[in-house]
């Protein structure tokens, strides 16, 4: 074996968690048992209802509230988000928010974690998480959500979560439901929202100037529940809402202003009129495409 060789595997081992690219893979490959069992037609609505359930308490939970903080809720349905949102197999709500914070606070700069523009589509969309760098939170990033001890416990044991939603979908369904209710779900689930990392910095239209190459992809947005306004989102991230125009599917935003009618959530936050005039989507004589090359933690969270 030659010496640039066995540097290259060192540097593999040493840059990359073998057990995180392990249960990745496994997981992949676990849902081709769909095709070994018998097929019914409740796996379907299994199928839905899993997937609806854990993109929305991502969306909503681990990005627009934790990273965010686009709207306010009790501490129980906290706690709700996070649990759910953790049983998608995305880490703990602490880890996740924290990074996204970051992400930010320097998109498509050298210091992103995962930019498809510096570091490729495959880097963004999958290797990013499995870089021994990016396991660790960023606590000081996080200091806001910290303060929970039911969020820290969830932080540190976020692989647990999916345990008893596995039993329970066993008991109910057996085989299928760990299948068709957990497995299947979970690759979409996940693939869908890591495209909002690489395709959407990639591939779509742009109504504003940032500073970094988001897109706004109508595809992504719908299979992600409004996460594919990705531009309207770097242009204003506090908002609860993504589509910033009514042509602009965006269900999370639809799902949390009915639980708002609840009184589950509140106070969530608008879009400006004057961030609306300037992508256009109010009529105005003047345009400000104009946008600060830097953005403090304060507006991220703004």
């Amino acid at each position: 074996m030659s010496i640039s060789f066995l540097s290259s595997v060192r540097h593999f081992f040493s840059t990359y968690s073998i057990a995180v690219i392990a249960v990745v893979i496994a997981i992949h490959l676990l849902t081709l048992s769909a095709f070994f069992i018998p097929f019914q037609t409740r796996d379907i609505y299994l199928f839905l209802v899993s997937y609806s359930i854990r993109v929305f308490c991502l969306t909503a939970g681990y990005h627009r509230y934790f990273s965010h903080k686009s709207f306010e809720t009790s501490r129980f349905f906290q706690f709700f988000l996070a649990y759910f949102a953790a049983c998608s197999l995305q880490g703990g709500p602490l880890w996740w928010a924290s990074h996204h914070r970051h992400h930010h606070h320097a998109s498509d700069q050298m210091s992103d974690a995962h930019s498809p523009v510096i570091d490729g589509f495959w880097h963004s969309h999958f290797f990013w998480f499995m870089q021994k760098q990016n396991l660790k939170s960023h606590y000081r990033l996080i200091k806001d959500f910290s303060v929970y001890p039911e969020l820290r416990l969830l932080e540190r044991y976020w692989y647990v979560c999916p345990i008893p939603m596995i039993i329970l979908l066993y008991f109910f369904w057996g085989i299928n439901g760990i299948v068709w209710g957990f497995i299947v779900p979970a690759i979409f689930v996940n693939n869908v929202t890591y495209a909002v990392n690489s395709i959407v910095h990639l591939f779509g239209s742009r109504r504003f100037k940032t500073r970094d190459n988001s897109r706004n992809n109508f595809w992504v947005a719908l299979l992600t529940f409004g996460e594919g306004w990705h531009n309207n989102h770097h242009r204003y991230a506090g908002s609860a809402r993504q589509g910033f125009a009514w042509y602009q599917l965006d269900i999370t935003y639809l799902v949390l202003w009915l639980l708002s009618k609840c009184y589950v959530v509140k106070n969530l936050k608008p879009v400006p009129e004057k961030i609306l005039r300037e992508g256009g989507y109010l009529k105005s004589t003047k345009i400000n495409n104009d946008f600060p090359a830097k953005k403090s933690l304060s507006e991220v969270l703004a």
